[in-house]
């Protein structure tokens, strides 16, 4: 939604200035991108779980999402290189704000017994990650039509150098932490 991006770009940018004490404006961390995966290992004895994942992730996303490969063959979970093994959608623009927007607003609210996402789920250089169990809390998926309940992780992209930075930008763009 456009809404989030001029908010940003009114409210949230010139607060962290203030708050971080930037010199310049190109300092202001920015969501540079979300990545939304799937990964289904039973893939490997029935190639429908992919369709039905990409499925399930365009649903979600609005975008198609593209089937992620196995980098390297493992014995040990019988996969080989080159096989399909995920789903993942990469979002940027409009469609990252409009998604992000629902995430926070709609979907996670409809998780039982939400107390908030984790805080410290940073890796040091300002990117989130976020782990879902099912794909039932968006709105956008029947019950009735889905194969299996799948979870699925969604990581944040920021330009921040920091954690703190990308913790306080998040937040101001709506994000449930819990406390």
């Amino acid at each position: 939604m456009a809404r989030l991006k001029e908010t940003y770009k009114s409210e949230i940018a010139p607060a962290l200035m203030k708050k971080f004490q930037y010199k310049s404006v190109m300092q202001i961390p920015k969501l540079d991108k979300i990545v939304v995966n799937i990964g289904a290992g039973e893939a490997k004895e029935n190639s429908k779980v992919i369709e039905a994942a990409i499925s399930d992730l365009t649903l979600i996303t609005g975008q198609k999402a593209v089937p992620t490969y196995a980098k390297k063959s493992v014995a040990n979970f019988k996969v080989r290189a080159g096989m399909k093994i995920g789903a993942k959608v990469t979002l940027r623009g409009e469609k990252m704000y409009e998604f992000m927007d629902r995430l926070f607003n709609f979907a996670l609210p409809r998780v039982r017994d939400f107390k908030g996402i984790n805080p410290n789920a940073f890796d040091g250089r300002g990117n989130y990650s976020l782990g879902l169990k099912e794909q039932l809390i968006f709105p956008e998926i029947e019950y009735d039509k889905i194969d299996k309940i799948r979870g699925m992780d969604i990581c944040f992209v920021t330009t921040a150098q920091t954690d703190d930075e990308a913790r306080e930008m998040l937040k101001a763009f709506g994000a449930p932490f819990a406390d």
